[in-house]
């Protein structure tokens, strides 16, 4: 049984959930406040619930380590990506008690980001951040989330499109520097990721039977993977074998950085370089993949291989990367226009051959021809000059 006692001249409560003792301010002058705050604790006992009182204690950095905990134990690859994520929504929420962020604390966190020129998938990655840390709270033993509140997910509308014409590429390769040629070949034929091809060593290739292999856990998704290396890419594995040959020390990187002294890291300003003199804008390593994608399904590939390939381990991302282009529309309206020609041109075909000259015998006779070719369709004669033409008309 519980009860109601002042300090001061702020009311407070006592009530006990088993053999433990819990007292809490109403932070209230009034003793209804007090009563009502009571009644509140008392029922959610009664359900078996921990009392209110309990995940007030609860701080955002309370969830935010344990968000953190479980990127690090589950060996995810994006544990800093995590951090920084993690570091935006804790500028706002640092010292905040989880009972205190609620709808509208999350929607200004929201609007806040947003004003600061955060694009609207980076505040909805952030958010996602943010649920998850409830998520991991409310499943603790004891809970340390009792409820997650509604947390908005934005519509985005800058999904990246980009992605290669063939010339385009050709073009942007001319200007690579050598090192890179083979590495772009390479993405822009497979759609693996640069993660991948800059780690990927001569042990994962059979230069024998000319596959390269990933291992499980060695891809984003943590799923093998096996590429068989057409002709161009043959040739491509084999340039670089002797270049590796050639070296005073032996790298084991397929596709080393420059001097072939390690692994590619970095080469954004070389690759900014090739895109403005091949005269193709700006575009990203990553416009590789996507077209990656796009050539294997528009090229007659079975989409499940295509996807075995490129890595995708979910339809719905392999979707966004299957790109419509201005050439596939283009090659849709003709495709079109040639199969009205076509049906039209059948017509043509059919309504000449229904004209006919000749005697009623040769006519009653090229009825029942017409008949059989047309089913229900209704024949209507028209009488001119010595002989009968017969003209068809569909119901």
């Amino acid at each position: 049984m519980g009860s109601i006692y002042k300090r001061g001249k702020v009311y407070w409560i006592k009530y006990y959930r088993g053999s433990k003792c819990f007292r809490e301010s109403s932070k209230s002058t009034k003793e209804a406040d007090a009563k009502r705050l009571l009644k509140n604790r008392e029922g959610e006992i009664s359900k078996g619930k921990l009392p209110g009182i309990y995940f007030d204690r609860v701080t955002f950095e309370d969830l935010e380590k344990l968000y953190l905990q479980d990127y690090e134990l589950n060996k995810k690859k994006s544990v800093k990506t995590a951090e920084i994520r993690a570091g935006h929504l804790k500028g706002f929420f640092e010292g905040m008690r989880i009972t205190a962020i609620t709808s509208q604390k999350i929607q200004s966190y929201a609007e806040k980001r947003l004003s600061e020129n955060a694009s609207i998938a980076t505040v909805n990655r952030e958010l996602s951040a943010l649920r998850r840390m409830l998520s991991i709270g409310a499943q603790q033993t004891p809970p340390l989330v009792d409820r997650i509140p509604n947390i908005p997910r934005f519509k985005e509308s800058n999904i990246r499109k980009g992605f290669f014409e063939h010339r385009d590429f050709e073009a942007l390769r001319s200007h690579l520097p050598e090192y890179l040629k083979g590495y772009a070949t390479f993405a822009y034929r497979t759609g693996w990721r640069k993660e991948e091809i800059s780690s990927l060593t001569w042990s994962q290739v059979d230069r024998e039977n000319w596959i390269v292999s990933l291992n499980p856990g060695e891809t984003k998704n943590d799923e093998g993977r096996t590429v068989y290396l057409d002709e161009e890419l043959q040739d491509v594995f084999q340039r670089q074998w002797e270049i590796r040959k050639k070296a005073k020390t032996l790298i084991p990187y397929v596709f080393p950085r420059k001097g072939g002294k390690g692994k590619i890291v970095d080469f954004r300003k070389a690759w900014a370089h090739a895109c403005k003199d091949a005269g193709i804008g700006s575009k990203l390593f990553h416009d590789l993949r996507r077209t990656a994608v796009r050539n294997m399904v528009r090229a007659g590939i079975p989409e499940r291989v295509a996807m075995q390939i490129s890595g995708h381990r979910t339809r719905s991302v392999f979707e966004r990367y299957n790109i419509v282009s201005d050439t596939d529309l283009k090659l849709a309206a003709r495709k079109q226009a040639e199969y009205l020609k076509e049906q039209s041109d059948a017509m043509g075909t059919i309504l000449g051959t229904i004209a006919y000259l000749g005697t009623k015998k040769d006519s009653s006779e090229a009825d029942k021809s017409l008949k059989s070719l047309v089913g229900d369709a209704r024949l209507e004669r028209a009488t001119s000059g010595s002989g009968d033409q017969r003209s068809i008309q569909l119901s």
